[in-house]
């Protein structure tokens, strides 16, 4: 396939990128620089300028744009950041789909399990209702941009969870601090957090190009976990204690909104379509995802 990226010089559109070349398809990433190859193009999307002749003929497009999510405090300035960030390019894209003589066939654009909100223990299939929060007006907002592609084009929107890589990632911190032995979970830690290793959300996307589904999809591997199993897990491949709670009040005054929403809500989210369409994972288990983090230098971050 021909595949045009946005988004992909942060952690998982590095991933995401790599995997796409192995599997033989040719990738073009969109750049807000001069282009340093033939691989790259340049594009304004804060200004909406994006030469729709990039698009044209396109197998897919794939649009991982937008700020880091938890790598600063949530300023009002950094919220909108947040917003514009994740909209503008998303509009851009879409608006240049519109004027191409040949739309591309799918577009893959990015969303997250903040979809969600703070959904407690209720397990979440993506035909759930939107949560409330800040990440889950981002979420809607970003779907909605993405769903304005011209009639045609086959959209997707993966509500990405928890990603756990190898290196970098909002949460970095944890892991280190866990190899220490001075790490613990957040809050009670029975919040359930939607994870996924790095690998599976490259192989989830890859899959996505390939088959025929739309509309959201949860990407999360399928073993649910709560903050306290997950932690737990971690340590347990890391030969170390985790003993340190880090209690709510702490992270919400340390982190005021930014720790509430990221680190405490509970979005006990279940991968059904993905399932359905027969993904196969490639860490399905926790236990799995845990030693294969610890095997390396290893982080967690939230997508």
């Amino acid at each position: 396939m021909h595949i045009v990226m946005a988004g992909a010089s942060g952690l998982i559109g590095t991933s995401m990128s790599a995997a796409f070349r192995r599997a033989g398809h040719s990738v073009v990433t969109l750049v807000r620089r001069p282009p340093a190859n033939a691989g790259e193009v340049r594009w304004d999307p804060a200004a909406g300028v994006l030469d729709p002749a990039v698009l044209s003929g396109a197998d897919a497009v794939v649009n991982l744009s937008g700020a880091g999510i938890g790598d600063r405090p949530w300023t009002r300035h950094r919220v909108e950041e947040l917003f514009s960030s994740r909209l503008g390019p998303t509009r851009t894209l879409v608006q240049a789909m519109a004027r191409s003589d040949a739309p591309p066939a799918a577009f893959i654009s990015q969303s997250g399990s903040g979809y969600y909100g703070d959904a407690g223990n209720t397990v979440l299939r993506e035909d759930a209702a939107a949560g409330e929060g800040t990440l889950a007006q981002i979420c809607i907002e970003w779907e909605q941009a993405a769903l304005m592609a011209p009639a045609g084009v086959r959209v997707v929107t993966p509500r990405t969870g928890v990603v756990f890589s190898q290196s970098g990632g909002a949460l970095g911190k944890l892991l280190p601090l866990l190899r220490l032995g001075v790490g613990g979970p957040f809050g009670n830690g029975r919040q359930f957090w939607p994870w996924v290793t790095l690998p599976d959300v490259s192989a989830a996307f890859l899959f996505l190009l390939a088959s025929p589904v739309s509309g959201p999809v949860n990407v999360a591997a399928p073993e649910q976990a709560d903050v306290n199993n997950i932690v737990a897990a971690l340590a347990r491949a890391l030969h170390r204690p985790a003993l340190l709670r880090v209690p709510a009040p702490v992270l919400r005054t340390v982190m005021p909104g930014l720790g509430e929403e990221l680190l405490l809500y509970s979005q006990r989210m279940e991968p059904a379509v993905l399932a359905a369409a027969g993904f196969q994972w490639q860490h399905g288990h926790l236990a799995d995802a845990a030693q294969w983090v610890a095997g390396k230098a290893g982080a967690v971050q939230r997508g």
